[in-house]
């Protein structure tokens, strides 16, 4: 009888091993296959055996609920239909050589917690219907080609702890509504063109642990505010064209540097003030 019974569950279990996804989510995946040069990818998949024995793709429950392909060597463009994988939880294709655009309606992603398409060759903006993913925890789009303005909605992503974007062409003032991601830890911004004032409401950023905004085009007193946050460790907004005088509790926090920039081009240092506040309260 004990054996019967193992051999029940030996069978039970490798059936659920071959479950296929239904043929729509198999369809897209050979899409992105085929779009990216999959015959060329480090592991390729062989796309007459089970969904579920394909590199990188996790299955729950027949579902496609994570895409993991970085540093696979995906060359080529991401297909508008991958946006049709409802269930997805991760997208991760980080290190590869893809290029193109952010599908326009990548928001139709509503289960969407980790985006990391770090690493790519990726152009034009990141798109408005991002800001429609409520669960959306990890935005990583570092090292691309972007350009445009960041999102005016992203304050509604209120799940958000990492927002990594550094060194693309993003530009514009940073959107007020950036202020209202209260479960923000990181905030990597640098090397881009970024221009405008970091707003005084920086101090609602309680969860905030580090803040890149370093080689842009900001200006304007870095608010005291900063030093509120008492969970920031450390603060990078060097070879900005940050006027007036910082505080001794910011100058001290880690990768704090004075080295700014003036709209000459000319290099130039902070300085350290005594005063708590580091600027007059009256320049709030």
């Amino acid at each position: 009888m004990k054996n019967i019974v193992t051999l029940f569950l030996t069978v039970v279990f490798s059936i659920s091993l071959l479950a296929e996804v239904p043929n729509s989510e198999k369809n897209i995946l050979i899409k992105l296959y085929q779009s990216t040069n999959g015959d060329q990818w480090k592991v390729k998949w062989d796309l007459n055996a089970p969904v579920s024995t394909w590199h990188g793709i996790k299955i729950h429950s027949d579902k496609v609920i994570g895409i993991n392909l970085s540093n696979n060597n995906l060359v080529g463009t991401l297909p508008a239909a991958i946006t049709d994988l409802k269930n997805l939880e991760e997208l991760n294709l980080f290190k590869n050589q893809i290029s193109g655009t952010i599908p326009e309606n990548i928001g139709k992603l509503k289960k969407l917690k980790v985006l990391n398409l770090s690493f790519n060759k990726l152009s034009g903006t990141i798109p408005n219907s991002i800001c429609e993913i409520p669960h959306l925890n990890t935005l990583m789009i570092f090292m691309n080609k972007l350009s445009g303005e960041l999102p005016n909605h992203i304050g509604n992503l209120k799940e958000l702890e990492v927002v990594s974007l550094f060194n693309n062409e993003l530009s514009g003032p940073l959107p007020a509504s950036l202020y209202e991601l209260k479960n923000l830890k990181e905030l990597m911004l640098s090397s881009n063109k970024f221009s405008g004032q970091i707003s005084w409401n920086v101090e609602k950023l309680k969860a905030l642990e580090n803040l890149s905004l370093f080689d842009n085009k900001m200006n304007g007193h870095i608010p005291y505010t900063i030093v509120k946050l008492d969970n920031l460790k450390s603060v990078n907004l060097a070879y900005n064209s940050f006027s007036g005088t910082v505080s001794q509790a910011l100058a001290q926090k880690e990768d704090f540097n004075l080295n700014m920039i003036n709209e000459s081009g000319i290099a130039f240092k902070l300085e350290v003030s005594d005063n708590a506040k580091g600027v007059l309260a009256a320049d709030e």
